[in-house]
C-alpha cells in the first residue's frame, strides 16, 4: 500500500510541474522527497522484519524437534500405561502402584514441557523487544557501524573498530560516545541479562610498544570498552566480562580490505542469566 502510494505521488509530481505555481509545487515537491524517504525507511523496516522472521523459524524449528522428543517419551509412557493397565488382574496392588508412578511421570512430564515452551516464549520476547528498541535509538549513520542480530537466543551488536576506537589504539575515541550511551541504556534497562565483550582483529601483525600482538590488542579493547561502559554509563560490573579472541574468530576472508574491515570489531554480546533454564533442567522429571 505504501508503495502504490509512493509510485503515484511520483506520477502526480512528474505531471504537474509544468502546470503549477512555483510555490506550489515546491510545497509538492518536499512531499515527494518526505514519501520518499518514508518509502526507503519502511523498506529498510522490512527487510529487517524478513531477517527476524527467519531467525525465529530457525528457533521456532528447533524447539519443535525438542517437542516431538518429549512427545515421543509421552507416548512409550503411554505404551507402558497400557501394558500396565493388561496386567492389572495379574497383580492388583503392585499394578495400582505402578501405574499411578507412571501417571505422575506423565503429567511431570507435560509440565516440563509447558515450562520449557513458557521460558523460551518469555526469552525470545525480550530478546526481540531489546533488538527493536536498540534499532530503534540509533541513528542511520550509527547503523552503519552498528550490526545488531539475535542468534540461537543471543542478542549480537557488532561494533566497527573505526567508529570505536582511535587509529592503532585501544583507547575509545569520542565519536563512539554517544553510541556507546545509548547501548550501555538498554543493557541498564534488561538487568537480568549478563554482557559479554569480545574484541577480535584481523590478521595483520600488530607493531605498537606494549602490544605483542593481536590477542593483546583484541583484548585490550574489550577491556576498554567494558570499562566505558561501566565508569562511564553506569552498567553494574557484576554483569559485564572482556575477552580477546584476537584474528581468530573472523567472519569475513583477510584476503580484502573489505574483509579485514569487517573482521576488526568489537561485539557485545547480550544473554539471558541462565538460572532459570539451569533451575528448569535440575526440575526435569527423572528416569528410572
Amino acid at each position: 500500500m505504501k508503495t502504490m502510494r509512493f509510485i503515484l505521488l511520483s506520477c502526480v509530481a512528474m505531471t504537474i510541474t509544468s502546470c503549477v505555481p512555483k510555490k506550489q509545487f515546491a510545497s509538492l515537491q518536499s512531499d515527494y522527497d518526505k514519501l520518499k524517504t518514508e518509502h526507503a525507511s519502511l523498506q529498510n523496516d522490512y527487510n529487517q522484519a524478513r531477517v527476524s522472521i527467519a531467525e525465529y523459524t530457525s528457533d521456532k524449528n528447533s524447539l519443535a524437534a525438542r517437542l516431538e522428543e518429549e512427545k515421543q517419551r509421552n507416548k512409550e509412557l503411554q505404551n507402558a500405561y497400557q501394558k500396565l493397565q493388561g496386567s492389572y488382574q495379574e497383580n492388583v496392588s503392585q499394578g495400582n502402584v505402578n501405574i499411578s508412578k507412571l501417571v505422575d511421570e506423565i503429567n511431570a512430564s507435560n509440565k516440563f514441557i509447558k515450562q520449557l515452551v513458557e521460558a523460551k516464549s518469555k526469552s525470545d520476547s525480550l530478546n526481540q523487544a531489546l533488538t527493536n528498541k536498540l534499532t530503534r535509538s540509533l541513528t542511520r549513520e550509527e547503523m552503519n557501524d552498528v550490526d545488531v542480530q539475535v542468534l540461537k537466543g543471543v542478542v549480537y551488536i557488532s561494533l566497527a573498530d573505526n567508529m570505536l576506537y582511535k587509529s592503532g589504539s585501544y583507547e575509545i575515541g569520542e565519536r563512539a560516545g554517544e553510541t556507546l550511551s545509548k547501548i550501555a541504556k538498554i543493557i541498564k534497562d534488561y538487568s537480568d541479562y549478563d554482557v559479554l565483550v569480545e574484541g577480535n582483529t584481523d590478521n595483520v601483525p600488530i607493531s605498537q610498544k606494549n602490544i605483542r600482538n593481536n590477542w593483546d590488542l583484541s583484548a585490550l579493547r574489550a577491556s576498554s570498552v567494558v570499562q566505558a561502559l561501566q565508569t562511564q554509563y553506569g552498567v553494574d560490573p557484576k554483569r559485564l566480562s572482556a575477552a580477546g579472541r584476537g584474528e581468530y574468530n573472523p567472519i569475513a576472508s583477510n584476503a580484502t580490505e573489505k574483509g579485514k574491515q569487517r573482521n576488526r570489531r568489537t561485539q557485545i554480546i547480550i544473554t539471558p542469566k541462565l538460572d532459570q533454564f539451569m533451575d528448569l533442567i535440575d526440575e526435569a522429571p527423572k528416569e528410572d
